[in-house]
């Protein structure tokens, strides 16, 4: 049977029958709640989470959001340096 792979942020807005997610403490960037939601909801009808109850605990938990840099406010309003006409 075939088996594809895909990034959580890939997945977004998609199901799958069946979804695997690692969910290990190497991965301590990635533990984070918001991620794990999006995986296990990608899911319709089977989900397995591979890894320790410690790293789940940790992604549970973390319910921070790191802020991105993407200075979008800045190239809509056209004061970036970017997109100004100076």
């Amino acid at each position: 049977m075939l088996a594809y792979a895909c990034s959580i942020h890939k997945s977004q807005g998609s199901e799958y029958p069946c979804v695997v997610i690692p969910v290990h403490t190497q991965h301590y960037m990635m533990l984070q709640r918001n991620l794990l939601y999006t995986g296990i909801t990608r899911g319709k009808r089977l989900v397995i989470l591979v890894g320790s109850k410690r790293a789940l605990a940790i992604a549970v938990k973390n319910n921070s959001i790191e802020e991105r840099c993407t200075r979008l406010a800045e190239r809509l309003t056209g004061s970036g340096s970017m997109w100004s006409s100076t």
